[in-house]
């Protein structure tokens, strides 16, 4: 089922007409209008092989992240279950970013939910410059619960139209 949600997101990243219509149509014309601004400045997706950590590459001229896709029917995934393997590709995710200088980018699909069900986080990280480093600091950071395990909270999220709509300025 999550490489169902990979594609979807690959493909509004990309621009892709038919999916775009389909995605937001329980959106608000509002959504709608910023989730077509993709359009006019869409990017080059790749699908990043295996199931270790990033999921999606999504590069254009002026900026580029990777993604990890999560998805889920509960309002919030607690990144200390499945043994600790969450936290662990987490961990590994912003190493990578650090030493790249690669934005990282959860981009959280809540299941069954009517209106824009994606929700966009990032990883609080260092050794950002220009555009990248000022979308950094514009996007909800992953909470840390009392026990130092990342939290992912849905409704903490960017919604993927504003995502989209700061991204097409």
């Amino acid at each position: 089922m999550g490489s169902n949600y990979e594609r979807e997101l690959k493909a509004i990243l990309k621009g892709d007409e038919k999916v775009l219509s389909v995605v937001t149509r329980g959106c608000s014309p509002v959504e709608k209008e910023k989730y077509m601004m993709i359009k006019k400045r869409p990017f080059i997706v790749v699908r990043a092989a295996g199931s270790y950590g990033m999921d999606l590459v999504a590069v254009r001229g002026d900026i580029s992240f990777l993604v990890e896709i999560k998805s889920s029917s509960s309002d919030t995934l607690h990144f200390s279950s499945k043994s600790g393997k969450l936290q662990k590709q987490a961990v590994d995710m912003k190493e990578e970013c650090e030493r790249a200088g690669a934005l990282p980018i959860y981009a959280f699909r809540l299941k069954n939910y009517r209106g824009d069900a994606w929700r966009i986080f990032t990883l609080d990280i260092d050794g950002l410059e220009g555009r990248v480093k000022v979308l950094h600091s514009r996007l909800p950071k992953l909470e840390n619960s009392r026990e130092n395990n990342l939290i992912m909270r849905w409704r903490d999220g960017m919604p993927l139209s504003e995502f989209i709509y700061y991204l097409a300025r």
